[in-house]
């Protein structure tokens, strides 16, 4: 299934050969664009499910991750090194959440350079809506895939990522 108009052999956009055998295509060059290509129809399947919501994907991360912060709330440095993908101004980011009534921002009292974020209450209700949607969507996404395969391909990709 191509969600996007992008998504073709990803053989062709190599070398333009349809032979996945070739010699000129490494295994690692295989992993790579698989990877990305999954990565393009995972994300492009999230941001539509949200888009109902009047969420991006990195509005929503970082609403999770305030959530995961509770009470206490994080500054904005914290919130950008939590991302999934990192985000050029996540001030501008927690601006616009701000403005849409979901995240809360306070300075310190001590040193008013510092600014701490919190989700409000619509924001914790928006992600209570979210959480059974998405959850069905993951389910969508890998149901077909057996416990064992799920595990293993975590661990896969945590040793992917922690060489690169």
């Amino acid at each position: 299934m191509c969600y996007n108009s992008y998504c073709y052999d990803m053989k062709t956009m190599i070398d333009g050969s349809k032979t996945w055998n070739s010699a000129s295509v490494t295994p690692e060059q295989e992993v790579f664009l698989s990877v990305l290509r999954t990565s393009a129809v995972l994300e492009h399947t999230a941001a539509e499910s949200l888009k109902a919501y009047g969420l991006t994907l990195t509005q929503y991360n970082v609403l999770r991750i305030l959530r995961g912060a509770g009470e206490d709330g994080l500054c904005r440095h914290e919130v950008g090194d939590r991302m999934i993908k990192p985000v050029p101004d996540v001030t501008r980011l927690l601006d616009r959440l701000e403005a849409s009534g979901l995240v809360v921002r306070t300075r310190s009292e001590m040193d008013r350079r510092y600014v701490t974020a919190r989700i409000t209450e619509e924001g914790l209700t928006l992600l209570a809506e979210l959480d059974e949607p998405i959850l069905r969507m993951h389910e969508e996404q890998f149901g077909h895939l057996s416990r064992t395969d799920l595990e293993q391909l975590v661990e896969l990709l945590e040793k992917a990522r922690s060489d690169a």
